[in-house]
């Protein structure tokens, strides 16, 4: 065995398989963001859910009937009725389409960055390069979730079948997959596609470009360094951005 290969073997993971490590970070990244978050999500779908079923049934009566007024109400309504847990209810499939989007997406992103665009010779990522880059991440991240995406929606409207009364189509997530692949096969499980990726395109084009953009002023004007800290940390300044607008 050569010098340089005993070498590499005793680099950490995340160095010797680089991308493998990015998909696994940006996955658990974004479990715990959705677990964090998914309540709100819940309750705004429940808002939704109800509107459309109470307007199905009562038409212009529907306002008054509402059990539901407002997030903070709908949450409370479903831990008093349902328990606390159910705010939860429907985060699996959540889950894998965040896994499967965001690792696809920042592995992309990074294997556009560095081989198929390149930088500079002063180490500048051009802001068109950075614009272009998101944009096809975005495309190819949400085209890979796109089952999964598809899946967490038609769980969540079961939640409307419920309220309307009718039998449920699923028993789980999986029993969700199984049944979609067998009545529209392959082709089935992205139904959708083309509406999804160019919204997630877009989107790309401005967090991926502004984390970019972050990490590399970061790098260029303060003492920290290009590694998993200066990541999280352009991370977190661009969801604050976000969070600000």
């Amino acid at each position: 065995m050569s010098v340089p290969e005993e070498e590499e073997r005793l680099l950490p993971l995340a160095q010797r398989w680089p991308r493998a490590s990015k998909f696994l970070l940006s996955g658990c990244a974004a479990t715990v963001a959705e677990l964090a978050t998914f309540p709100l999500d819940l309750t705004k779908t429940r808002l939704q859910m109800q509107g459309e079923a109470a307007l199905a049934r009562l038409g212009d009566g529907a306002r008054e009937s509402a059990p539901y007024r407002g997030m903070v109400r709908t949450a409370l309504g479903i831990i008093q009725e349902e328990g606390f847990l159910k705010l939860w209810q429907g985060v699996t499939p959540a889950i894998y389409r965040h896994v499967v989007y965001s690792g696809g997406r920042m592995v992309t992103y990074e294997h556009l960055r560095e081989v198929v665009f390149g930088k500079s010779e002063d180490e500048h990522y051009p802001l068109w390069k950075s614009v272009i880059g998101g944009m096809m991440a975005g495309v190819i991240g949400q085209f890979l979730a796109n089952p999964t995406d598809l899946v967490k929606v038609q769980m969540q409207m079961e939640g409307k079948r419920k309220l309307e009364g009718k039998p449920l189509r699923f028993r789980g997530v999986h029993h969700a997959f199984a049944k979609i692949l067998a009545e529209g096969g392959i082709r089935g499980l992205w139904a959708g596609w083309v509406p999804n990726i160019q919204r997630a395109a877009l989107v790309n084009m401005g967090d991926l470009t502004t984390y970019d953009t972050v990490k590399h002023y970061l790098v260029l004007n303060t003492p920290l360094e290009d590694n998993i800290m200066t990541h999280g940390l352009s991370s977190d300044l661009v969801g604050s951005h976000k969070a600000i607008q």
